[in-house]
């Protein structure tokens, strides 16, 4: 799920210049002054996000009596309004939670396909793929999940729903000031908010945005207040939902009321398995995480990859035909297990595992034309953020509109993005996605099925008590980012700091190149092209957002250096 114009800065200050009429707010902090932090420690909590106000928010809310539950929902609802990329009401998302009475937990509240969307709805009279219509506008929504995934949340936590969305009410409706970042991607992107708009959202202002404007979405906070109000009804029935379909009759959407009355969450079984002395809990599919991760780390468990190091030409060698035979699976045989049987039994054992490792070759590189899916008989702007609170609960989120804005469709009065979701279903056989990721029947488009993700919150147990919570957004590149940062930590003995910043790579299967970021070592990129690799440098991959707890109670949250991403304690 692509990154555009999020530079990493050092430490930022936000208080110039004003668009708009700031308003006096009951916030615990100053929506219109604050700093971005990159690391923080604390004995009592933490939280770690894509935004310094959102980590601010869920640190108040622990504060003021809640647990990590409260400051998780919190927080993703602060997201909503000052992270609107990705942060959101109009998508979905994953939620792992380990409570401190040892339970672990798995809700999933990803988009749905409307109950009218069929198989080929994105080919044209000649079968070809229409990608364009899957991936902007309004035929590329799925029916949003987040609210209802926040409902199901409830359960764990101690404070009223009112308390927790107040403060998003509050930067909806008196605004909060934007960064340089925020401000060029606004400005970037005011042509296809014109494009794809029946109405013009707020995103697009006279003039150019500037660092130091205030962002004011009135639209946005009605629309939380009736939430607010209403609970869940406040967003899938009532003015909200007649302003959804609404807003999909003007342009050939297609979710309509009975799609929204009848989304619902889902509590799943969590995947919890054993790596070396660790306890490793993380999303079941339809996250391709809850397969790739563990079979990834059963595959690496079976090398020497601490005596190997840290991004040498072996372990980035190994890791990289790690990741070709998941992702050769991902493309076969991953899909929503409610609609496809998907052997994941199969898929995440260790004997499968070291099956897919028998054509390992130290020596050359592999190919994949002719490393396929294993035999078997039977996105780049997601968000992430890490909770962790003093009483030992831990919440680690994946949440997503998928590209960057999602579709590019606000909902006229309603002042929310709309996911593009559609997108994640394999539209035609082989044909990739914007992420470049192809699949198969397993995710084909189907009424009221979930889309593949790639999403992959996880949570960490070092003597059955959390060590880490961890995840990260990038697309496809989300489940081989959390793999390194585990192997970094769990392998390498790296701190918080290097295991999150050291530069990453990532190969998918196809295309059939390792991706490398711009700090990559140059000597390991020479020596893979001699073994027969396409090395390919790119932008940044992921933005890896990483709680650690040690023995001793000391917390620490480190925030991705790649983005404004925002760390906050006490």
């Amino acid at each position: 799920m692509r990154s555009f114009f999020f530079y990493s800065f050092p430490l930022v200050l936000l208080c110039t210049a004003c668009f708009g009429q700031r308003s006096a707010t009951s916030l615990p902090f100053n929506p219109y002054e604050y700093t971005i932090q990159k690391k923080a420690t604390g004995s009592n909590g933490a939280v770690v996000s894509a935004h310094s106000l959102a980590s601010e928010t869920g640190i108040a809310i622990m504060k003021q009596g809640g647990n990590a539950i409260d400051a998780a929902i919190a927080t993703q609802l602060a997201l909503a309004v000052v992270y609107p990329g990705a942060g959101n009401i109009g998508g979905g998302g994953f939620t792992v939670i380990r409570l401190a009475n040892g339970s672990n937990i798995t809700i999933d509240y990803r988009e749905k396909a409307p109950a009218t969307a069929y198989r080929d709805m994105y080919l044209d009279g000649q079968g070809n793929a229409q990608t364009e219509l899957s991936q902007n506008g309004h035929l590329a929504a799925g029916v949003p999940g987040t609210i209802a995934g926040l409902f199901d949340c409830m359960k764990y936590a101690r404070l009223p729903f009112k308390k927790l969305i107040q403060p998003a009410i509050d930067l909806a409706e008196k605004g909060f000031v934007i960064g340089e970042s925020e401000a060029n991607s606004l400005n970037h992107s005011r042509d296809v908010f014109i494009k794809y708009n029946t109405v013009t959202p707020v995103f697009v202002k006279p003039g150019d945005w500037k660092a130091g404007d205030t962002l004011i979405q009135k639209d946005l906070a009605n629309t939380l207040k009736r939430i607010r109000d209403k609970g869940k009804a406040g967003f899938y029935e009532g003015e909200t939902a007649k302003l959804i379909v609404e807003e999909m009759k003007r342009a050939r959407g297609i979710i309509s009321y009975e799609d929204l009355k009848n989304y619902e969450a889902k509590e799943r079984q969590p995947v919890v398995f054993d790596y070396k002395t660790f306890k490793i809990i993380t999303m079941p599919l339809p996250s391709s995480g809850g397969v790739l991760l563990p079979q990834m780390m059963h595959m690496i468990e079976e090398y020497p990859i601490k005596k190997y190091g840290f991004q040498t030409t072996q372990s980035v060698q190994l890791m990289t035909e790690i990741e070709r035979r998941a992702y050769a699976d991902r493309a076969k045989y991953l899909g929503d297990a409610d609609f496809y049987k998907v052997p994941v039994k199969k898929l995440t054992s260790k004997a499968y595992a070291q099956e897919r490792m028998k054509d390992y070759s130290t020596q050359t590189a592999g190919s994949s034309q002719t490393i396929q899916a294993g035999i078997i008989a039977e996105s780049e702007e997601t968000t992430h953020f890490s909770v962790y609170d003093k009483s030992g609960n831990a919440v680690s989120v994946t949440t997503t509109l998928n590209g960057w804005y999602g579709s590019k469709t606000v909902v006229g009065g309603a002042g929310f993005l709309l996911n593009n979701e559609m997108d994640d279903f394999s539209i035609k056989p082989g044909v990739p996605n914007m992420y470049g990721a192809v699949g198969a029947d397993a995710n084909a488009i189907a009424p009221g099925k979930r889309m593949l993700s790639s999403m992959t919150p996880t949570i960490v147990l070092k003597n059955n008590k959390p060590f880490l919570v961890a995840g990260t957004p990038g697309g496809t590149t989300i489940t081989t980012s959390v793999f390194q940062t585990l192997v970094n930590m769990l392998e390498f003995d790296m701190s918080t700091e290097d295991a999150v910043n050291k530069p990453k790579f990532h190969h998918q299967w196809l295309p059939d190149e390792i991706y490398v970021e711009a700090e990559f070592p140059q000597e390991v990129r020479q020596q893979l092209t001699q073994m027969g690799y396409k090395v390919t440098q790119r932008g940044s991959i992921g933005r890896t957002e990483v709680i650690r707890i040690d023995p001793n109670g000391a917390i620490e949250a480190v925030a991705d250096k790649r983005g404004n991403d925002s760390a906050a304690g006490y």
